[in-house]
């Protein structure tokens, strides 16, 4: 790559400063992308802004420091571009200590992922650097800007080759920790410095992973330690030297998510806390952990049996963990129910519901009898349709048998790490043995867990620490948990899973119209809180039960559905269509992407305005979506999926009944929060704050977990 690179990345019609770009994040965007496209390298200035602004409505792009990187691939970028802005008013990006004024926007074309994190990477790790900001922020004309990026920036991302075809192939990143430590490597062997190991992730995996990073290792320079940092980013991951940590004297974890591989580093003395923290307080971190490593009393990575951040979860209450454990199980189970139910969904499509059905006196259902005795060169006789619609419901119920195993083995994982997966997975399976389905498999995993766990922080002689991880814990928290399952649990959790499905098997009339309002009530209450998590869970762990017979359980999941659609399309529609002058303007365009995602049973749609307006908007979305849950389970409606709205309609049972129930939901909703907005006023002040708010929460939305996953 040639010299110039970073002229043709960042130039000065690209860099403004001091502007009022307006009010919002989508406004800073919108401006930015018009910006790159009037300089040639993008086709579209309005295709680029839709994309930025779609990307930042998944997390927002605020750092700490007042700074804000938007960022996106996009089929209307030419080549990879910077621009930038010194914003005269500062703008909400989502960073957690306040509003960004020094904004760059990253484009670079579709499918160049090795050149977006290569930039992103490389730029958020100079942010962190407080000359590289102050000198931004006292920068008199744009060619200055231009040349402060180039010197600090210019270096590495020519290195990396971005823009050339080559680069597809190349990893996205270095180890840019390891780099900066390499100078104090030789002083480090002498033994008068620490050696300090890390590890820096957060949910997406870019630019505080790499922040974190460097801050630890400028940290650990100034306290005259030797940091090597490992960062699990977004980007290939170049894993630290098994000799470096050989000889490391202590371990931090900057982290948000799992290490990978934790048991590299077991029985080091730890340090851990979110990645945020790495961030923002990376001196401390240090300090604690180069007094870790000269205390035998120290916390230590526990043999890959703790989570990932023993540290930070310490004080988390025993309920706060509970709820956790379970989430990660039911988020882990999630893909096996969803795949496994549309693919019988398939099959019923293409072969009829006599698929399911016994052939005969044979003993198989018809779709392992076809399977069985006929093949693509020797089709059934009811054709090629019928025979692939047996082979998509078998995989179908080969998926579906894994749901009470796959529970148990995440919520094990949850507790214990990769320990706790194998001792989890044949608790599960002993659950399904013991016919105690999902009930029997939230517990067999709690206590796989926790046997695994503790198992782990048993003190051991350092040759046998290598084993504990992949042998001595897996088999052990096997026996306990599998054993405690077989011979003592099992049957009575297998009784009350009986009466469980009897109860609900027994619920006609106005009992079943009770249970839909209850479940339409729980998925609006909270828009992905706890008490939508628990509808939705209970709705998703008892699929695997249902049966051509049994329908109960898919009936249940359709009313979930149903009303987790209904609060973002009720108020797509009372602001865009019923009463637009009662909503602000970003609440209206927040709207016309509320149709999209409600379809789509995404209940994050109605979280702009649940937060500007929240008694007002969510008791109307109760309201509705009680409406919805009780005329889809009265109707008898049912989903052999686990998500996707009106999009998997194949796997809809009287799929009208169910458009009629969201429709009435929809509207019942919108007509009862236009009749609030009408006549339940708020005071002057509390308008205004509530504007305010309805601005930044249509930037923010996207942080906040999905409401049904």
């Amino acid at each position: 790559m040639s010299a110039d690179t970073t002229q043709r990345l960042i130039s000065a019609e690209l860099v403004g400063l001091d502007e009022d770009l307006g009010a919002t994040s989508s406004d800073v965007i919108r401006v930015l992308a018009d910006r790159v496209a009037a300089t040639g390298r993008a086709a579209d200035g309005a295709t680029l802004a839709e994309d930025a602004i779609k990307r930042e409505a998944s997390v927002g792009t605020g750092v700490p420091g007042g700074i804000a990187i938007p960022h996106a691939r996009s089929a209307s970028v030419s080549s990879p571009t910077l621009a930038f802005s010194r914003l005269a008013r500062k703008v909400p990006f989502g960073a957690p200590d306040g509003d960004a004024d020094v904004v760059f926007m990253i484009a670079v074309p579709e499918g160049a992922d090795k050149d977006h994190l290569t930039v992103l990477s490389t730029l958020a790790r100079a942010l962190i650097r407080e000359d590289f900001t102050a000198a931004l922020r006292a920068a008199s004309t744009p060619q200055e800007v231009v040349d402060l990026v180039q010197r600090e920036v210019g270096g590495e991302v020519a290195a990396a080759g971005v823009g050339n075809a080559s680069s597809a192939s190349r990893p996205a990143t270095t180890q840019p920790a390891q780099a900066a430590a390499a100078g104090g490597a030789t002083a480090g062997a002498t033994g008068a410095r620490k050696v300090i190991v890390g590890v820096t992730a957060c949910p997406t995996g870019i630019a505080h992973t790499y922040m974190a990073a460097d801050a630890l290792v400028a940290a650990a320079e100034r306290a005259g330690a030797e940091m090597h940092v490992e960062t699990q980013g977004s980007s290939q991951v170049e894993p630290l030297d098994p000799a470096l940590i050989a000889r490391a004297d202590a371990v931090v974890f900057a982290v948000d998510v799992d290490v990978r591989d934790r048991s590299r580093f077991a029985g080091k003395p730890l340090v851990s806390g979110p990645v945020k923290r790495g961030v923002d307080e990376p001196d401390a971190m240090i300090a604690e952990a180069i007094r870790a490593a000269d205390d035998p009393h120290a916390a230590r990575v526990q043999g890959g049996a703790a989570t990932a951040s023993e540290s930070n979860k310490a004080d988390e209450h025993f309920g706060q963990a509970l709820k956790r454990w379970l989430l990660t199980g039911v988020s882990y189970m999630i893909p096996f129910v969803a795949g496994g139910g549309l693919l019988i969904a398939l099959g019923f499509l293409l072969s009829g519901y006599g698929i399911a059905l016994q052939h005969g006196d044979s003993g198989q259902n018809n779709a392992v009898y076809t399977l069985t005795n006929y093949t693509l060169l020797n089709l059934p006789p009811e054709g090629l349709g019928y025979y692939l619609g047996a082979a998509a419901f078998q995989i179908g119920g080969v998926s579906l048998g894994f749901l009470v195993a796959a529970l148990a083995g995440y919520i094990a994982y949850a507790i214990a790490d990769r320990p706790g997966i194998a001792p989890g997975f044949v608790a599960g399976s002993i659950a399904v043995f013991m016919n105690a389905g999902f009930l029997g498999g939230l517990v067999g995993g709690l206590i796989a867990g926790a046997a695994a766990y503790w198992i782990g922080r048993i003190p051991t002689w350092r040759w046998l620490r290598g084993l504990m991880p992949v042998v001595i814990i897996p088999l052990f928290a096997s026996i306990i948990a599998s054993g405690l399952m077989l011979l003592v649990l099992g049957g009575p959790i297998a009784w009350l899973m009986t009466q469980l499905t009897s109860w609900l098997n027994s619920l006609n009339g106005a009992s079943v119209i009770l249970l839909g309002i209850i479940l339409g009530l729980m998925m609006a209450f909270d828009l992905g809180g706890p008490v939508n998590k628990v509808a939705y869970s209970f709705a998703v762990a008892g699929l695997g039960a249902g049966t051509a017979s049994n329908v109960v359980p898919f009936e249940i999941m359709a009313a979930v559905m149903a009303a987790g659609m209904v609060p973002p399309l009720a108020l797509a529609l009372a602001s865009t269509v019923l009463y637009r002058k009662g909503f602000t303007k970003p609440e209206r365009e927040n709207g016309k992407a509320a149709w999209l995602l409600g379809a789509s049973f995404i209940s994050e749609g109605a979280i702009p305005f649940a937060a500007a307006d929240p008694l007002r908007v969510i008791p109307a979305s109760m309201v509705g979506a009680a409406v919805t849950g009780a005329i889809s389970m009265a109707a008898g409606v049912t989903s052999r999926a686990p998500h996707g709205g009106i999009f998997v309609f194949f796997a809809i049972g009287n799929i009208a009944m169910f458009v009629i129930a969201i429709l009435a939901g929809t509207v019942v909703s919108a007509l009862v929060l236009v009749a609030l907005k009408k006549w339940v006023r708020k005071s002057p002040a509390a308008e205004s704050a509530a504007a305010e708010q309805a601005a930044v929460a249509g930037e923010t939305v996207g942080q906040r977990a999905p409401a049904a996953v």
